[in-house]
């Protein structure tokens, strides 16, 4: 087993480790382009359709919740395979659904283990020198975010060449491949916490009481998720009406908007070198900055200009999370499973609510009210940080 102050992960295991969170994250937003064709072909009403997405998500929740914990508990590399596993029979079990109880349940499936990307990412912190802490994260979490970005236009594209459930027999063979990789190159990892599972479950509640800058980071990352998930369900519909844009023109904007994943690496290599604080400043501005930018271009109706602005959005989204994350796994490196499991739901759970509010704004008052309401949500996280993050610095030193 590598041990975190002596030896490094190679870049195969980390590039391993990146594709991996990709490939199962994308799992949750694989239907939300396909929910038109699911539907009926399902017997789901439209008025239900939208559960399609929400089980998935809902699933992805109560993972984070109750299963990431246990990498605290459980041997990681065990705990991962069996994720991965349950993974791949709900994507079968999607793909094979004849009816809508069958589908949502295996939806649901699906989205509690699709929460291996979430035991894998302090599992890379864990396993990497705290020299290079950062730049590992920040890869690992690149991967992640490409597979977030790349959801959407691919299932577009694999549905309209071959049907949708094509797409999840595709994600199953995908994801079945990662696992295989992973039995064959990840290192073991066994936690030494001697909690029961309940005690853990607690504990996770117990450490962001105990730990502001917890709280703090956690606070920063579910404004911008809103104000991400906010921007990706408005720009669809802006790239539709406004630029007269067909599916395979919204899914080549989504294409160009996982550029931001290229921040990651950037991130981690700044937060290595003790400049965490400052990263985390810059995303704020840059994510505020970008918003109201938008504004401007989609009144001018320049769509190369509104991909850059997506590009910058999903890059401060980015800066940010590698930061904190570089900041939360040193606040006690024996919990990184209960501290990543305590931040990620914070900010999915308040993250899931920037669809909502998108499709809202862009009804009530077009890109206009979107792009403010957005640069609002970093007007905020900067009030935050200008009242509360004074300590952060000397935290990201130790």
């Amino acid at each position: 087993m590598s041990h975190p102050d002596t030896h490094d992960l190679s870049p195969a295991v980390t590039l391993l480790m990146a594709v991996a969170c990709g490939a199962m994250v994308a799992n949750l937003y694989y239907a939300q382009t396909l929910i038109e064709t699911i539907g009926p072909d399902i017997g789901l009403s439209p008025g239900l359709a939208g559960a399609i997405v929400t089980l998935t998500q809902l699933g992805y929740g109560l993972g984070l919740a109750f299963i990431v914990p246990l990498s605290d508990l459980v041997e990681n590399k065990r705990l991962i395979l069996i994720a991965t596993v349950g993974a791949v029979l709900g994507c079968v079990g999607i793909a094979m659904a004849e009816g809508p109880i069958t589908f949502l349940a295996a939806a649901l499936v699906t989205g509690v283990c699709s929460v291996g990307a979430q035991v894998l990412v302090p599992l890379a912190a864990k396993l990497s020198s705290r020299e290079r802490q950062g730049r590992t994260i920040g890869l690992v979490m690149s991967g992640l975010l490409t597979g977030i970005m790349l959801a959407r236009p691919v299932a577009s594209f694999v549905a309209g060449l071959a049907g949708w459930r094509a797409m999840f027999f595709v994600s199953a063979g995908v994801t079945a491949l990662v696992g295989v990789a992973l039995l064959l190159m990840l290192p073991a990892r066994r936690p030494d916490s001697t909690l029961r599972y309940g005690a853990l479950l607690a504990s996770s509640v117990d450490l962001l009481r105990r730990y502001p800058m917890l709280r703090l980071r956690a606070a920063y990352q579910a404004l911008l998720f809103i104000a991400f998930n906010m921007f990706w369900t408005a720009a669809p519909i802006v790239l539709t009406q406004r630029f007269g844009l067909g599916p395979n023109g919204v899914a080549l904007f989504a294409l160009a908007g996982a550029g931001g994943a290229l921040a990651a690496p950037i991130a981690g290599h700044f937060a290595d070198k003790g400049r965490a604080r400052a990263t985390t400043l810059g995303a704020l501005v840059l994510l505020t900055l970008s918003f109201l930018a938008t504004d401007m271009v989609v009144a001018a109706g320049s769509v190369i200009a509104f991909a850059l602005g997506a590009v910058l959005i999903d890059a401060a989204v980015q800066l940010n999370q590698i930061s904190g994350q570089r900041i939360i796994f040193g606040l006690d490196p024996a919990a990184g499973g209960r501290i990543n499991a305590a931040y990620m739901t914070i900010v999915f759970l308040f993250g899931a609510t920037g669809s909502v509010i998108g499709s809202a704004s862009i009804a009530a008052g077009g890109w206009t009210l979107t792009s403010l309401i957005g640069a609002g949500i970093g007007g905020v996280a900067l009030g935050l940080y200008a009242l509360f993050d004074h300590s952060q610095e000397k935290v990201a030193r130790h």
